[in-house]
């Protein structure tokens, strides 16, 4: 009798654990519909309710079951002034060669976090994570996050083949963004890394060269080093980056370890995986490791 209460003790321990998990989708798991929120087994988007009949490609390619067609074309520029400093042209109806050229994932993603152009009906336009230390959420439908009068983009973290990650052979904070290498930006050359980004990769496992390698992305059949969505989040893993064979806590999606923590530097040695200049390794602080 009592070897089966303890049976049922550690079954009902079990379960509360895995109850107090969240599936590694995440908000990405569309209040339980699950991976057909985005990929459609069945007819596409037209198998999700959304009427593409124009789309020649409606569902072809990742079985996408988004609509597409308003997005088709349409060019945006990121960040900046306005200038067309990373302007995105999407792919244009019935021109998609791959679910994973670069320029494609932008449009897919766009798809469902536009909420201007593209309208979606089962998000609801916030995070549902909590952002750490100051409280409140975040955006998740772009467009509608734009200034009044401004651009849909221009504040939005630049992607496309303009947003290169460069290297500078100097090698010194007063560079800029650049990191100590060799090759990068628009070179097909792949990144090799200087003394600097050694250092930091060991500080930094999580660091997503450690697991993509280089060059990042191919916009167009072009393989270069630059940034695409995917660059920077994991759209299947909300809370578990897997870099090189170890797993990180990490939120929002962001692919590599994304701890927001008073005092500690997680989220900074995740944009530093690009903006080198900016890192302790470039500034001679070799002791400083991801906290």
């Amino acid at each position: 009798m009592k070897k089966v209460a303890l049976v049922i003790l550690v079954v009902a321990a079990s379960i509360g654990v895995a109850m107090g998990q969240t599936d590694v989708l995440g908000a990405h798991n569309g209040y339980g519909r699950g991976c057909v929120m985005c990929h459609t087994p069945h007819s596409g988007s037209l198998g999700n309710g959304l009427g593409t009949s124009t789309d020649p490609q409606n569902g072809m390619y990742a079985l996408w079951g988004q609509n597409l067609t308003p997005l088709f074309g349409k060019s945006y520029n990121f960040s900046g002034d306005g200038a067309a400093t990373y302007p995105v042209t999407l792919p244009a109806s019935g021109t998609i060669t791959s679910a994973h050229d670069a320029n494609t994932v932008i449009l897919f993603c766009l798809s469902c976090h536009d909420g201007v152009t593209a309208k979606v009906g089962m998000m609801k336009g916030q995070t549902v994570e909590t952002l750490p230390i100051v409280g409140g959420t975040a955006p998740t439908l772009l467009a509608t996050a734009a200034p009044s009068g401004g651009t849909a983009y221009n504040n939005d973290h630049p992607v496309g083949g303009s947003a290169n990650v460069s290297c500078n052979p100097a090698a010194t904070p007063e560079s800029g963004y650049n990191w100590d290498c060799t090759g990068g930006g628009a070179s097909l050359t792949p990144i090799t890394p200087g003394p600097n980004q050694k250092i930091f990769m060991t500080n930094n496992p999580s660091s997503f060269w450690n697991n993509k390698g280089n060059p990042l992305a191919s916009f167009g059949g072009t393989t270069v080093n630059a940034v695409t969505c995917t660059t920077c989040h994991n759209q299947h893993s909300m809370t578990v980056a897997s870099i090189n064979g170890q797993n990180f806590s990490t939120m929002f999606f962001v692919n590599g370890q994304y701890t927001p923590l008073a005092g500690g530097n997680a989220v900074a040695q995740f944009c530093r995986n690009c903006h080198g200049g900016e890192s302790n390794e470039m500034h001679g602080l070799t002791g400083v490791t991801t906290q």
